[in-house]
């Protein structure tokens, strides 16, 4: 048995991204065992995979004490490889505590994280110009393992809050859209609009509100086409909501990453950041569509706009059947 641990504390993207990895690991490499080092707020969504055998949890707010203690319990078991997928000091601090016969990190590790390795794995060919999983699949060759996703992303099913609504009558399944983002500069202004648009479209079309901060709706919608989950979603029931959606649409969110990895049907609002980097991966897979507001400013895309682009992505899915 090769017994991995990873090291991803943070962010929920960033998480979805290693848990890919994590599953192309185990699709390649016979009798592996993958731990995992992740923050208290995202450790239900990691111990959820199928693909993460072991969950140590890290207590954000928990100190040296905490941090210690943690260590403590990570250098209970000897590993054959550790590898910091995160690369910052923090990270750096814990696999330098760990017990591992090879500890490896990010070429582009910040923060002085890659004095605590032996090995850095190289960027892909485009340098930093890569897309985040691109860059971290770079770690697949140190276990004699393709750069590439292989296997299927699962996470064990649990009773979620409303499932029964996004699962519909008579097969419909709603939109899924997750209005809020961990940074202000992402959050798009129009999803009320375009639920309006949409809701309008089809009487029978479903539409769910998600994600971890409550996002008002000034009950405009009608209860029977309309449910807002948003701050009622919790990170354990995320996979099960997003699998039961026709279509997700979403800003550039750690959701969005996981609708995308989930092979659902995705059209991600991009403002600031770069889709190319930070899209939804592959940006050429057929189920994966992108929007970007004129000159990066959210501001300045208009519910219009991404309506007629949501349109299009139909359309063209369609198409493609």
């Amino acid at each position: 048995m090769t017994e991995l641990l990873i090291i991803k504390p943070s962010s929920l993207g960033d998480i979805v991204h290693g848990l890919q990895v994590a599953t192309s690991l185990k699709a390649q490499c016979e009798r592996l065992r993958i731990s995992w080092i992740v923050a208290d707020v995202f450790a239900p969504i990691v111990r959820a995979c199928e693909a993460v055998d072991h969950v140590y949890v890290f207590e954000r707010k928990g100190g040296a004490k905490g941090f210690l203690k943690l260590m403590q319990e990570v250098r209970k078991t000897k590993f054959d490889y550790a590898f910091d997928l995160q690369g910052l000091l923090r990270t750096g601090l814990m696999i330098s505590r760990a017990h591992a016969k090879l500890k490896v990190g990010r070429t582009d590790a910040r923060e002085w994280a890659g004095m605590f390795y032996d090995e850095k794995v190289p960027l892909p060919p485009d340098g930093r110009r890569s897309h985040a999983v691109e860059i971290l699949l770079q770690f697949c060759p140190v276990l004699r393992a393709k750069p590439e996703l292989r296997g299927t992303l699962k996470f064990r099913e649990v009773d979620a809050l409303h499932l029964s609504f996004a699962e519909g009558h008579g097969g419909a399944k709603p939109i899924l859209m997750f209005p809020d983002s961990r940074r202000a500069e992402k959050c798009w202004g129009g999803f009320k609009q375009l639920t309006e648009m949409i809701l309008r479209e089809n009487r029978t079309r479903k539409v769910i509100w998600a994600g971890s901060n409550r996002v008002l709706d000034r009950s405009a919608y009608p209860a029977t086409q309309f449910l807002n989950l948003t701050a009622n979603t919790s990170l354990v029931s995320l996979p099960a909501l997003i699998k039961r959606a026709d279509w997700v649409i979403t800003n550039d969110s750690g959701p969005m990453h996981l609708a995308v990895a989930l092979g659902v049907r995705t059209l991600g609002i991009f403002g600031p950041t770069d889709p190319r980097l930070f899209g939804p991966y592959p940006l050429t897979g057929p189920t994966n569509f992108v929007v970007q507001a004129p000159v990066g400013d959210l501001k300045l895309l208009s519910a219009k706009d991404v309506y007629a682009r949501f349109q299009r992505a139909r359309a063209r899915f369609e198409k493609s059947r």
